[in-house]
């Protein structure tokens, strides 16, 4: 079944297994035993779905199919998390949000998923070397968007091009891997650009390419991806809709693009206020409130790298100074990305409800929670330190509540 462009979403959130001490514990599938009695590698839970990963100490939990109801999608998730932490508790292991672990040793603590659909996660493995932090050691938001034709998929991939750029400055939640600074309040998005690197045709620029049709797409993206994973997947095993690895996919096979920039949050309320905020600031564009279709599509991936590579580095205090970019969104001269989300949040604020409202006003006052976290630390990076704000994040995704502190 087709559906029409912001018609229904999908939300996928990803979550790392870890015990008391905050160590790595691959064992998803025993989460999964214990819910079902037997190993499998989905869960359905009503409306919402648990399933596994690439590796076996990341639980995803999804939307149940496309759903119209986002609003209250927060408190939905933070059951799911209740019953997850309940099920772990006797294992003595919970869940931890963030898109990144910051003690995590990949190359010691790596552990691929070992039951269904293996044999795709051992192919990219013998491929890429999965034992690194942008494998092993990410965890995301998706969000999915649908599109009914080229007409829709047009005006939808032109928005979500613009938009791309300047999402990690709003979601940034990865300053830290291996107890050090990166130098990257983005780390996953910063490994994300190269962690393909041996068949660069998969991710490209991240920023998707300037195809705005079915046959464009394939052409321009899928056909080179086939060609490049050839000498790799003898036995035709990857599908080139699961290989596209830019910021974000277009699932011609369930008609939707797949946005992937996104780090996960402290709790399901921080994460539904930047989905939300995403899909409304996408409707003020598709509605082209700021700019005309044709002028979003005139831009090209290096320029709107650019500004990616701004937020991935110093998330919503980087500064934009591509003045074609600010005069998008009413802005001039040099401007933080925080200032672009703020004149974004000003034209559209009156379409959110009260509650995401408070959040988003939230994260402008406060900043990514990757800031949070690095003015948490006060400069003692400490492993013990390290450990106290995570565990305290670990309780702010056990009792749904943003981090301030």
């Amino acid at each position: 079944m087709s559906y029409h462009i912001f018609e229904v979403y999908g939300i996928e959130l990803e979550y790392m297994l870890v015990n008391k001490d905050l160590q790595v514990n691959p064992i998803t599938d025993k989460l999964f035993i214990e819910k079902t009695g037997s190993i499998t590698s989905d869960v359905d839970n009503g409306k919402i779905e648990w399933s596994n990963e690439l590796v076996g100490h990341v639980v995803e939990l999804k939307t149940a199919g496309p759903t119209a109801e986002i609003e209250d999608l927060d408190v939905l998730f933070a059951e799911n998390i209740s019953e997850i932490n309940s099920l772990l508790k006797p294992l003595d292991t919970r869940l931890l949000p963030t898109a990144a672990h910051p003690l995590m040793n990949p190359l010691k603590e790596t552990k691929l998923w070992e039951h269904d659909y293996n044999e795709v996660y051992e192919l990219y493995n013998k491929i890429f070397d999965c034992n690194g932090h942008g494998w092993s050691n990410v965890q995301s938001m998706h969000i999915n968007l649908p599109f009914a034709d080229d007409a829709e998929f047009e005006k939808l991939h032109a928005a979500i091009r613009i938009l791309l750029p300047i999402i990690p400055a709003l979601s940034a939640s990865s300053p830290i891997f291996e107890g050090q600074l990166t130098g990257f309040m983005d780390s996953r998005m910063e490994m994300y650009k190269t962690n393909q690197k041996e068949i660069p045709q998969m991710a490209g620029k991240v920023i998707p390419e300037c195809l705005y049709t079915k046959e464009e797409y394939h052409r321009g993206i899928f056909e080179p991806i086939k060609e490049a994973i050839k000498p790799y997947d003898k036995n035709g095993i990857l599908e080139h809709h699961f290989l596209n690895s830019r910021g974000a996919i277009a699932r011609f096979d369930r008609g939707a693009i797949e946005i992937r920039v996104i780090d996960l949050q402290e709790c399901p309320k921080a994460d539904l206020a930047i989905a939300i905020f995403v899909i409304e600031a996408l409707k003020a564009l598709v509605n082209e409130d700021f700019i005309s279709l044709a002028e979003q599509k005139l831009w090209k991936e290096d320029d709107l790298l650019d500004i990616l590579n701004i937020a991935i580095k110093d998330a919503e205090v980087g500064k934009v100074k591509n003045e074609d970019y600010l005069k998008i969104f009413g802005l001039k001269n040099k401007a933080k990305i925080s200032e672009i989300w703020q004149a974004i949040f000003d034209k559209i604020q009156t379409n959110f409800s009260e509650k995401h409202r408070e959040t988003i006003e939230f994260l402008l006052k406060e900043g990514s929670l990757s800031s949070r976290i690095v003015r948490a630390l006060n400069r003692n990076y400490s492993e013990e330190k390290i450990k106290s704000i995570y565990l305290e994040l670990a309780n702010c995704l056990s009792k749904n509540q943003l981090f301030n502190p």
